[in-house]
This record gives structure tokens, C-alpha cells and sequence, in this order.
């Protein structure tokens, strides 16, 4: 009967292609994934040979492509990510290494799309597996390729794309005067010098994103044979899952595709294993300060490590610190290092006190439902973005790493543990984002399914992507008005000038007949 019900319910369900990012990218994406595949549809997963966190799976069929680099490579990659976030380069060196990084990003994953592409075995089978929808995490368009390619709809699974492309692929505006751009650190309430900064940043997106998306262009181009861009690749996404909400982001316009599903990745609290439950309960009434700095970055520079640890032994609380780099010197007994940590259970237990992290959009919604105060370390990406959000709502204080002291840390700490307003902020965050209609993971599945079902939802498609730039700023109808009015002018004028002379001939006749009448 049970095998029977099984077969029953992948016969009820759809076929879903899934092109997903590695890295924490994925892991959200798998929860969605793994929901799916519980509700009787058919999940199957493109990925590279070698991944640092895209395994195989029970849940679902995962296909593997060839790519030109070992799994060693890809290790080396991602921990050399983390040891660049401690480096302290100038000015002039930052974009040097700004353009290389770009550089070597795209080379590396455009070569990566190109072995897909390019695996005719694997295409053929994508084409041939009749697939209802294609979900994928966009920010590296091999993706959009693939779906323009198999004549999909789509869903976008995502945090953001870079120079703001995902609001101008959804025709979204997106004003320079409150909307702050990425890696600008500026809230939605800005001086005017952040309003310049804000501009200057946005208005230099364009050669950024023309860097960073020109051979993926020039492959989409390749392989669909036709001229492309990755903006009208992006365009034709039928539902996009933004993994953040309005409790977090500030509030701008959004299109009705646009769906947000912020805290998609908090769990329910699971119970602690004996060992951590052991720890916690020691820790006494100061409780405890759960301590990560991501799933890419577990070793430190011996510097830091060691001004970390003397700010860590200033405080009353047992910190669990995941770390797996050389010991400090000056370790305290307080602290405990770990080489995992079940972060979000630890973040719900009452008896955490503070949560420091490195401001990744996983760990700040963690401590958001679980109304953890934090102490944010920014590395990179848009974590420095995420910190001033949380900063911005008094529900934590950042740090820079790269120059915090052991004194910043503890005075952060004993801020964040110490003084209510910190605590107080953060419930009201938790309370806002927990109370809401739907669990933002079922709200993910249903879109999902909604696309299947429907093939698509044209309907949510604004008229905006129909028009060029002049019309969709209507400069041809100002241009039309423009005229109206400057005829009309000019034909009053010309008629006020045809009877002030009638009126001045007239006048002047009338002068001649009346002068031989005076002689």
C-alpha cells in the first residue's frame, strides 16, 4: 500500500529541473527541494563534478556534469575567500584586486556553464525529461541559459543580483534618493554625501555588471544563436523568491512577481544533544554566546584570534566559538571551540545571551526568529549591507574586523548582553517577522507549484517589459505635448501679430481719408 501511495503521488506530481549555486546558496535551496520532493514531485539537480557543499541526495536525482577543475581546486577557492576577507589593502589595491577577483570568478564559472552547455548527453536528457519548471539561483546565469534554451518558466531562488539587476529585470523602480545600493553600507534614511555616494555607486553598476556578465553574454549569444544579454535573460523569470522580507530589507517598491519568503531557513528548535545540552546547562545563570563566523571561514589570522579571545574572557557567559584554526595562547576558559555548531537550536535555547556572526543572511534571520542580539564581523559580499540593517534597527552592533580592538569587542558584547534596548529591539524584529499568514517555506512551495501547474505566470508580467526607454519614460508623449503646446503658442502668436497688423492698417487708412477733409 505505501509503495503504491508512493507511486501515486509521483504520478500527481510535476518534473522540476533545479540549477543551483553552491555555498550557502544552496543550502536554503535544499529545504525547498527536499518539501518538494515530500509532496510527490519529481526534483532533479544539475551540478558540477566538484562542489564544496552540493552532494548527493536521497531526497532527489542529482546529475553531474564534467568541469575543468578538481575538488581540491574548489577547496583551495573557497578557503582562500576567507583568508582574503583579513587582508588590508589600499585604496588603489582594492580595485586592482576587485577586477582580478571579477576576473578569475568568471573565467572559473563561465568555463563551468560552458562544460554544461556543451554536454550532449545531458542536454539531450534535460530535453527529453519534459520538465514543468525550471527553479534556479540566478546570480551566475548559466541558469537563464539553460532555460531560455529548454523554453522553461522559471523561478529565480535568491538573495539579490549584483548592480541591482534583479529590479531592473522585473521593469521595478528602484530611486537612487532612499533605495541604498550594495556594498554601500547606507541605510534607507541618507545624508546627502551617502545620497552622492548612493549615485555615484549606482551609476558606476553599469561597468561593474558589463565586467562581470560579458562572457556569460557572449555564451549566451553562442549557444542560443542569437544576440542576448543577461538583463533580457533575467527578464524572463516568472516568479522570483527573495530570501528576505521587509522586517530585514527596507521597505521599496516591488513588482507582484517579486515574493518574499525572509527566514525561509529558520527551523523548528530541535533538542540538544547531550553534550551541548551539558555545556549550556554549566554555563549558570550568565547563559551562553553562540560564536561562527559562516560555513567559509572557521580559521582566523593569530592576531585577530588572539584579540578576539582576550575580549571573549572579559565577558561572564560560556561562548561556543566554532573554530577549527591553531589554538590562542590566551584562550579562556569560558570559551569552547567547536568544529560545528547546531547554531540555530543553540540560538533558541533561553539561556543565549548573544549571537556573534559575520552578518551572512542565514545566520541574521537565525538570530532574528530566535530573538538573539548580535554582534556583527562583516567579511564580504553583502554582509556588510546586512549588518547595517540589523545595526539600523538597534538590534545589534558591527564591528570592523580588520581594525576592532579587544576592548571594541568586549564593550560590543557587554552592550548587546547588558543593555535592554538591544534585546528589545530584536523581539520586536522576531515579533514582526514571525507573525504572518503562512510559513515563508510553504509560501516557497506553493509558488513553486503554482508555475507548474500554470506554465508560467504571465499574468504578474507588468506591460513595462514591452516598452523601450522612451516610451516606458513616456518622453515621446511629453515630446508630442511639447509640440502641441509650442504650435499652439507659435499659432496664437501669429494670429495676435495678423490683427495688430489688420488693426494697424486699418488704422492708418482710417488717418489718409480723414486728412483731405481738414483742408
Amino acid at each position: 500500500l505505501v509503495l503504491f501511495l508512493s507511486f501515486w503521488s509521483l504520478a500527481e506530481g510535476g518534473k522540476l529541473l533545479v540549477v543551483p549555486q553552491d555555498g550557502s546558496h544552496w543550502l536554503s535551496m535544499r529545504v525547498v527541494l527536499e518539501k518538494l520532493r515530500e509532496r510527490g514531485h519529481e526534483v532533479v539537480a544539475v551540478i558540477p563534478e566538484a562542489t564544496l557543499l552540493m552532494k548527493s541526495s536521497q531526497s532527489f536525482t542529482i546529475k553531474t556534469y564534467s568541469v575543468p577543475y578538481t575538488q581540491e581546486f574548489v577547496d583551495r577557492y573557497y578557503h582562500s575567500i576567507g583568508e582574503k576577507c583579513f587582508e588590508n589593502p589600499t585604496i588603489l589595491e582594492k580595485f586592482t584586486i576587485l577586477l582580478s577577483n571579477i576576473s578569475e570568478l568568471t573565467n572559473m564559472f563561465s568555463s563551468t556553464c560552458r562544460h554544461l552547455l556543451h554536454d550532449e548527453e545531458l542536454m539531450k536528457y534535460l530535453q527529453d525529461s519534459k520538465f514543468d519548471a525550471i527553479m534556479m539561483d540566478p546570480v551566475l546565469p548559466c541558469g537563464p541559459i539553460v532555460a531560455e534554451y529548454l523554453s522553461l518558466p522559471s523561478v529565480y531562488f535568491m538573495r539579490g543580483l549584483p548592480c541591482t539587476l534583479d529590479y531592473k529585470a522585473t521593469q521595478c523602480p528602484s530611486p537612487y534618493s532612499y533605495v541604498p545600493r550594495i556594498f554601500t553600507s547606507n541605510s534607507d534614511h541618507m545624508t546627502f554625501m551617502e545620497r552622492v555616494k548612493n549615485l555615484l555607486v549606482g551609476f558606476s553598476e553599469h561597468l561593474v555588471c558589463y565586467l562581470f556578465y560579458l562572457q556569460y553574454e557572449n555564451l549566451a549569444s553562442e549557444f542560443l544563436h542569437r544576440e542576448v544579454t543577461v538583463l533580457e535573460l533575467f527578464s524572463k523569470a516568472s516568479v522570483w523568491l527573495m530570501r528576505y522580507d521587509f522586517v530585514f530589507e527596507y521597505p521599496r517598491p516591488i513588482m507582484p512577481n517579486m515574493v518574499y519568503i525572509g527566514g525561509i531557513n529558520c527551523e523548528e528548535k530541535n533538542p540538544l544533544s547531550k553534550e551541548f545540552e551539558a555545556i549550556v546547562n554549566a554555563s549558570g545563570e550568565h547563559g551562553i554566546i553562540v560564536f561562527s563566523l559562516g560555513s567559509m571561514v572557521s580559521e582566523i589570522p593569530m592576531k585577530t584570534a588572539t584579540e578576539i579571545a582576550d575580549a571573549l574572557g572579559t565577558v561572564s557567559q560560556t561562548v561556543l566559538w566554532r573554530y577549527t584554526g591553531e589554538v590562542p595562547p590566551n584562550l579562556p576558559k569560558n570559551v569552547k571551540l567547536l568544529k560545528w555548531l547546531p547554531q540555530n537550536d543553540l540560538l533558541a535555547h533561553p539561556k543565549t545571551r548573544a549571537f556573534i556572526t559575520h552578518g551572512g543572511s542565514h545566520g541574521v534571520y537565525e538570530g532574528i526568529c530566535n530573538a538573539v542580539p548580535m554582534v556583527l564581523m562583516p567579511l564580504f559580499g553583502d554582509q556588510m549591507d546586512n549588518a547595517k540593517r540589523v545595526e539600523s534597527r538597534g538590534a545589534g552592533v558591527t564591528l570592523n574586523i580588520l581594525e576592532m580592538t579587544s576592548k571594541d569587542i568586549s564593550t560590543a558584547l557587554k552592550a548587546v548582553i547588558n543593555d535592554k534596548k538591544y534585546k528589545d529591539n530584536i523581539k520586536r524584529l522576531s515579533e514582526l517577522h514571525l507573525d504572518r499568514p503562512i510559513h515563508p517555506l510553504d509560501l516557497a512551495v506553493h509558488w513553486v507549484e503554482f508555475v507548474m501547474r500554470h506554465k508560467g505566470a504571465p499574468h504578474l508580467r507588468p506591460a513595462a517589459h514591452d516598452l523601450n526607454w522612451i516610451q516606458y519614460h513616456s518622453l515621446d508623449v511629453i515630446a508630442f505635448l511639447l509640440a502641441v503646446v509650442l504650435l499652439s503658442l507659435f499659432i496664437s502668436l501669429k494670429c495676435c501679430l495678423f490683427c495688430c497688423r489688420r488693426c494697424c492698417c486699418k488704422k492708418g487708412r482710417t488717418r489718409k481719408s480723414t486728412k483731405p477733409k481738414s483742408h
